[in-house]
């Protein structure tokens, strides 16, 4: 037999053992995929909570197979390279609170949202053993599950990665732990995001022991339920609280015992609490952009006191990905409040849509009913009218941009024990904020609207795609 002949041979038999390896290694992968751990109460009685944590590794090269992680995943000497990739970013997800000891349904489809917005790491930190039951007991645990974070990120930078490059999504109490993993890496970790920071028994707690702007270079967070499981005071850079940050729209007005406001066993199936994690994911995944605007109040805000964003040169932060939510770190100032709103199901953008009205002197305290219309989609504000005010500012939210509004409607609804005149309108104007071009505002004048007979107006315009 000849060399060449031999050559080739040899290169047949390591490509066929080559792929046979391969062949056998996928199989096993798709055998083996990690998922996180769920609890029982009686396995919590036996154990007396043992904290264990584990970390599991999904990549685009992995979407559908988590892979456990641990600090021997980057070995030379490992049999299976890791799908770790140490020259992209790394998202590290810390769900919180497990009040049944049940594993996060959600993870999977943040993991997928972050995975198609960017190219990273995913490591999601499963720590449902201490998680799980008795609240008080799991807020001692958190600290110790970031000082087991900290182990791990301690020995991805042996390996290259930089502090700089990591991401951290903390859910709920995962927001804290996130904080405190920051604390002691000196807040030079690159950016922490809270998704309703939890509130129960971190109020009152100092910055060292909460999440804070100084746990990162870049703080923000997204508030839903700060009248009950989650914290109502800003902890980032840029804090948005979402339809003033407690009542989501859509979710249900029902409210608990106060004693469960310290022991929140429904933490994770409430609605408002659930909103920020479902916002976020959202903003992951759509084109439409999630404004927050400065404001001292949420009240100033529905006033149309606060409309533009010249505190940060003019751009205004967006919830998502976006490097410092979009604006320069130079212009952040540290925990600036910003107020949206939003719609009730995905994407959950809402345009935000200011109405002033300036009426003639009333003889009696009134109310307008004010209706926004396009097609099939309709927006309804109530505005109480009194007797030593004529011009009135409120903000509206309504799915679709002012431009593709085609009619407004004013109907004077009178009040209960008195029949009510009629009102003399003005003017009424309406204008989106926050606006670049600084359009002229859409107005209507001299309007005399009578009890039981609406007023309308059909608007022409047309949208600019430019």
């Amino acid at each position: 037999m000849s060399r060449t002949h031999r050559r080739i041979l040899l290169c047949v038999w390591i490509f066929c053992i080559t792929s046979l390896v391969v062949g056998v290694e996928d199989i096993q992968r798709e055998d083996e995929c990690a998922d996180l751990n769920t609890t029982t109460w009686m396995e919590y009685r036996q154990q007396r909570v043992k904290l264990r944590v584990q970390y599991l590794l999904l990549t685009r090269r992995n979407m559908d197979c988590a892979e456990m992680f641990d600090q021997e995943s980057l070995t030379e000497t490992q049999l299976r390279p890791s799908y770790f990739n140490i020259s992209r970013p790394t998202k590290v997800i810390i769900h919180g609170y497990r009040a049944l000891g049940s594993k996060p349904s959600w993870v999977k489809q943040l993991t997928r949202a972050l995975l198609g917005a960017q190219d990273v790491n995913v490591l999601v930190v499963d720590w449902v053993y201490g998680a799980s039951f008795a609240y008080n007991l799991v807020v001692e645990n958190y600290k110790e599950v970031a000082v087991q974070i900290s182990v791990l990120i301690n020995q991805l930078q042996k390996h290259g990665c930089k502090l700089e490059s990591f991401h951290f999504i903390g859910v709920s109490l995962g927001a804290h732990v996130a904080g405190f993993v920051g604390t002691l890496f000196d807040g030079k970790i690159g950016r922490i995001t809270g998704l309703d920071p939890a509130g129960p028994m971190f109020k009152g707690a100092d910055t060292f022991d909460r999440l804070d702007p100084s746990d990162a270079l870049f703080v923000d967070a997204i508030h839903t339920d700060s009248d009950y499981f989650g914290i109502s005071i800003p902890v980032g850079h840029v804090d948005f609280f979402l339809n003033g940050g407690k009542d989501q729209t859509g979710c249900a007005r029902s409210r608990f015992a106060s004693i469960l406001v310290y022991f929140p066993v429904y933490g994770y199936v409430i609605c408002d609490h659930m909103r920020a994690l479902h916002v976020y994911m959202s903003a992951l995944n759509s084109s439409c952009p999630l404004v927050g605007i400065p404001c001292f109040s949420y009240e100033d805000f529905l006033q149309g006191r606060c409309l533009d964003c010249d505190v940060f040169k003019g751009t205004c932060p967006t919830i998502g990905l976006s490097e410092n939510s979009g604006i320069a770190i130079s212009s952040v100032h540290k925990e600036q409040k910003l107020f949206l709103l939003t719609t009730s199901s995905a994407p959950f953008c809402s345009h935000h849509i200011l109405l002033q009205m300036e009426v003639s002197p009333l003889d009696k305290s009134a109310e307008v009913e004010v209706t926004l219309t396009t097609e099939s989609l309709g927006t309804e504000q109530r505005l109480r009218l009194q007797k030593d005010t004529t011009v009135y500012r409120t903000v509206l939210s309504h799915p679709v941009a002012l431009c593709e509004i085609d009619t407004i409607t004013l109907k004077n609804t009178g009040a209960r024990f008195y029949r009510q005149g009629d009102i003399h309108v003005k003017s009424v104007c309406l204008s989106e904020f926050p606006s670049l071009r600084r359009e002229q505002p859409l107005c209507v004048n001299n309007i005399g609207i009578s009890r039981g007979a609406p007023w309308s107006h059909d608007f022409v315009q047309v949208c600019d795609t430019f």
